[in-house]
């Protein structure tokens, strides 16, 4: 390639500038403002909940979850491990374990079955299942088993935004959803997260958390540990832009994912399942590589770096980081192989960027580099 292509990089559509600009004419680039209640606004509109808090990043959005669930020093959270560590890591910061749990194959998302033999084992105080790719997890099943146990259900669609699961849009499914809108996310407000439910009560406690959890007093009186984790104005700006292309993201996205699945039906290949009345937003398209193969995942991204393409690994599960190695894990099918491990294993993610970032005929040559390979 003569110039880079990216895995998935930030796609302004136009409307952007305008709501910054609106901040800067204002004066209103603080973390509050008009764009910060209008993003918060439509995010809860399209999501189909009560309340959405815009904060400075997904992973504080899943912090302030974990707190408003009432995790604290000695409880037990599971969580997915087949994800980024953005999921898991705020389990530490409230001084609760994480037991990690592992995927099943007909998504890669958490396991029902191994889910209900960790409630065997531990009394959790809340569930952190993830959208991963932005493929929709089996909600159902799941929502099942946390109210059986009465669990908080906290729903990473960090990776999820547009998707949908049975109609509903993902990140309305949990007690609590995470968005993030990271730079390369399916919509970006260059770095940022918001944290969306129906209980506006508690949402409206988080957003005195993350603004230093000041009471309204003349002085600054500070009753709780608070947090500086509010979005600003400007990000949020982009944010509203970013809502008028959404659509036309998961669009494209969706495009992206279905060109490599024909193209490669043929192959030893299996692209990211997922279930029939599941809409995936594709933020990115993975696969694995079929184990009767020679070729490996790192073998293919090696042959794509080489002309500039980018691609990456799957998640490497938090069961097997070093820093979380010591934790308890429950795998899909007990006694039997981990199936996220065999996936981190056989897979890869698919340079997955828009077009025209990438170019149709640019992802043509993609596809025949990675034939090549075999």
């Amino acid at each position: 390639m003569n110039r880079k292509i990216y895995l998935s990089s930030p796609c302004m559509c136009g409307k952007e500038q305008e709501y910054v600009k609106e901040a800067f004419d204002t004066n209103w680039v603080a973390p509050l403002g008009k764009n910060v209640n209008e993003f918060e606004n439509t995010l809860k509109e399209y999501i189909g909940v009560k309340g959405a808090v815009a904060m400075s990043a997904g992973t504080a959005a899943i912090h302030m979850a974990l707190r408003a669930a009432g995790v604290g020093s000695g409880d037990v959270v599971f969580c997915q491990s087949m994800t980024f560590a953005a999921s898991a890591n705020p389990i530490v910061y409230q001084n609760a374990t994480p037991v990690f749990i592992d995927s099943e194959p007909d998504t890669w998302n958490l396991s029902p079955e191994a889910l209900r033999r960790a409630f065997k084992k531990y009394k959790a105080k809340a569930v952190v299942v993830v959208h991963l790719y932005g493929t929709p997890a089996k909600m159902d099943e799941i929502m099942e088993i946390c109210r059986e146990n009465d669990a908080v259900l906290i729903e990473d669609a960090a990776e999820g935004l547009g998707g949908e699961y049975k109609g509903k849009k993902l990140g309305s499914f949990g007690d609590f959803g995470i968005l993030s809108f990271n730079g390369n996310k399916i919509i970006t407000t260059s770095g940022g997260g918001m944290l969306v439910g129906n209980d506006t009560d508690k949402l409206a406690t988080v957003l005195k958390w993350i603004t230093q959890s000041r009471e309204p007093a003349k002085w600054y009186q500070h009753e709780e540990l608070g947090y500086n984790y509010r979005m600003s104005n400007i990000c949020a700006g982009i944010g509203r832009g970013q809502m008028h292309a959404l659509s036309d993201h998961v669009e494209q996205k969706t495009k992206i994912y279905n060109k490599y699945k024909a193209a490669f039906a043929d192959m030893p290949v299996t692209m990211q399942p997922y279930e029939n009345h599941a809409k995936p937003n594709h933020w990115l398209s993975a696969m694995t590589i079929d184990k009767t193969s020679n070729v490996s995942a790192f073998d293919i991204m090696d042959v794509l770096a080489e002309k500039n393409i980018e691609s990456r690994p799957i998640w490497k599960p938090m069961h097997m980081q070093p820093f979380y190695k010591d934790c308890d894990y429950f795998e899909h099918i007990e006694g039997e192989a981990s199936v996220s491990e065999d996936i981190f294993n056989r897979g890869l993610c698919l340079p997955s960027d828009f077009y025209p970032q990438m170019t149709p005929e640019e992802h043509d040559e993609i596809i025949e580099i990675i034939k090549e390979c075999f």
